[in-house]
Formats: structure tokens, sequence, C-alpha cells
């Protein structure tokens, strides 16, 4: 078993193992007889299965394979529920209720090992509130070494454990100073606290979502909703690359291309950002984000920019983009 000395980490695990447990007395707890054919004892079988290993596994894996593991886990959870939900209604000779919201949830998949990164499976992140100056460096999603050939494990460790840490832990102070402040009263050093929250909460955020949206299963074209709306607003999905492309190429220093909903407009937008916070725009959404500034290449591409970005569509994680964008659209606000 993995002793993990990370608070963080180590709070997955227990998430993990929850839902687990959860799953196995749901599955356990009902034994309706007659039931609708969606729970059969064969799906219970791998359900049961399934839940064991995953439970298994959250005391054994590194803390770089946890945030996938937890999807996993809450996605079967999920499902299981709806099932149970649906065979609820045959028994009782109703119709299931009626989905509201955005819900994409394939109803009728009962394979627990369906391709874990569809885009009907976004999950919903837990509602808990980041304490002042509590942020911590989330785990990738994957190894370092995971999205080679395209971006080399060396770059990937520090840009995650350095560069990243260091937007997290300046922020922290930027948020303790300023709450500092507000109990004193003294505010005489209040403007530059304000620029470090904004550098290094946006570089925190930014990559927070950078990892997110890569994946070695990663590359292609976007599917669904969100595909259709790039052929909207951009004409085609080659028109928004090669913009995308552009845009990612011409930063400035260092910065970023952004790929953003915005609901003042009502559709898609792609943005820079100098630094993490400068010459972009306030209302929108990011949905898929390219970090160019240097340390994000020069290892394997040395003044190479184009080629780093050429190489970072083979990566990018098109299910969870198209989960925040349907997450993001839900938003829309009256247009000027």
């Amino acid at each position: 078993m993995v002793v993990d000395p990370n608070p963080f980490s180590a709070r997955l695990r227990r998430q993990i193992i929850a839902f687990a447990r959860e799953g196995r007395r749901l599955l356990s707890n009902w034994n309706e007889p007659g039931g609708g054919e969606t729970l059969s004892p064969k799906t219970r079988l791998q359900w049961e299965k399934r839940f064991g290993e995953l439970e298994k596994a959250a005391v054994s894996v590194s803390s770089f394979s946890l945030y996938p593991l937890l999807q996993q886990v809450w996605e079967g959870h999920s499902r299981l529920v709806r099932m149970i939900r649906k065979d609820l209604a045959t028994i009782q000779g109703t119709e299931p209720a009626e989905k509201t919201g955005e819900e994409v949830v394939e109803e009728t998949a009962e394979d627990p090992e369906r391709n874990k990164e569809k885009h009907e499976d976004c999950p919903t992140p837990p509602k808990k509130p980041v304490p002042i100056g509590g942020h911590v460096l989330p785990p990738l999603p994957y190894p370092y070494e995971a999205l080679e050939p395209y971006i080399d494990a060396k770059t990937m460790r520090l840009h995650h454990d350095e560069h990243h840490k260091s937007y997290v832990d300046g922020l922290n102070k930027a948020e303790i100073m300023m709450a500092q402040a507000r109990k004193t009263g003294n505010f005489n050093l209040i403007k530059h606290w304000e620029r470090e929250a904004a550098f290094n909460g946006a570089g925190h955020y930014l990559h927070t979502i950078f990892w997110e949206i890569m994946s070695p299963k990663g590359g292609g074209k976007p599917s669904g909703k969100l595909l259709k709306q790039i052929r909207k607003d951009f004409g085609s999905f080659e028109a928004f690359k090669k913009h995308f492309s552009a845009a990612a190429e011409k930063v400035e220093g260092g910065g970023w291309a952004i790929l953003v909903w915005a609901p003042r407009a009502q559709r898609l937008e792609i943005l820079q950002a100098e630094k993490h916070q400068n010459l972009s725009q306030w209302d929108v959404v990011p949905l898929l984000v390219l970090d160019v500034w240097e340390h994000a290449y020069y290892l394997k591409y040395p003044n190479k920019r184009k080629a780093y970005i050429r190489a970072w569509w083979n990566v990018v994680n098109w299910p969870a983009v198209e989960c925040r964008y349907l997450q993001a659209r839900k938003l829309f606000w009256k247009p000027y």
C-alpha cells in the first residue's frame, strides 16, 4: 500500500474508496425480483468486480494516476444510480424521471470498461471552497512520460513540479498577505499583492486546465456539440486550428493561446494572453489552453515554438475540452 504524505492525494484516495464501497452497497441492496433488464446478473457481477478493482487501485497507484481513477469510479457510481432508477421505473410501470439541463450521458451503456474519456461522462467536481492560502498543486492525470514523443518527460517534470508549483506558492502567499492587510487595515502594499495574485492565480488556473486538456490518447478532432460550435463560429475545424496555431505562435514573449466561450457574444473566440493575465478578456470561460512560455517546450524544441505547437495537437484531450464547453455554454448574458 502506498503511504501518501500528501494530504491532497490522500483525500483523493479516500474519495475513490468511498465511491467504490458505496457502489458495492447499492448493488447488494438492489435485490428487486423481476426488475428491468438493465441490471442483469451478468451486469451486476461486472460492476462488483470493477468497483473492487478500483478500491484496490486507490491504495496502490501513484498520485499521478488518482485523477483518472477518481473520474472512473465517479462515472461508474453515477451510471449505476441511473440504471437502478431505470429498473425502478420498469418495475413500477412508470417512465424514468425526465432529464434536466445539459445531460449528455449514455443511458444504455452497461459496460464499466467503456471508453473512459468519452465526453458523455463528464465528472462533476466536488463543491468545496479553497481556504485562503490553501491552493495545492494538482497531480498530473498521467505519468510524466505519457505524452512522449510529443512532450518529453523531463519538460513535464520541470513544468509541473517546479513552474506550476511556484504559481501555487505565489498565489497562496498573496492571498495570505491580503488577508493580513484586511485584518490590520494596512494596505500600503496592496498594489503589489494584487499583482502577485493576478499573475500567480492566472498561472495556477491555466496550468490546471492545461494538464487536463491533454492526454496520451489525445489528438484527432473534437466531436458532437463542440465540433458543431467550432464549425459554426470558425467555418471549419481546419480554419479554427490554423487560427489557434497562429495565435499561439505570435504571442509576444511568454503566454498562452486560449479558446474561450463568450457568454456575452454567445460564441467561441480565440484569445491570446501575455504572461498569464495580460491582453485577454474578462467575462469568458477558458476551454482549450496552450502554454507557449519557453519553459513548456525549450528542452525538446529549442527556439522552435511552431514545431512544438504542431506536435501539441497530437495530445489534445478533446473529450475533456467538450466537457468544459458543455458546462460553459449554459452561461448566456444579454448580448451587446
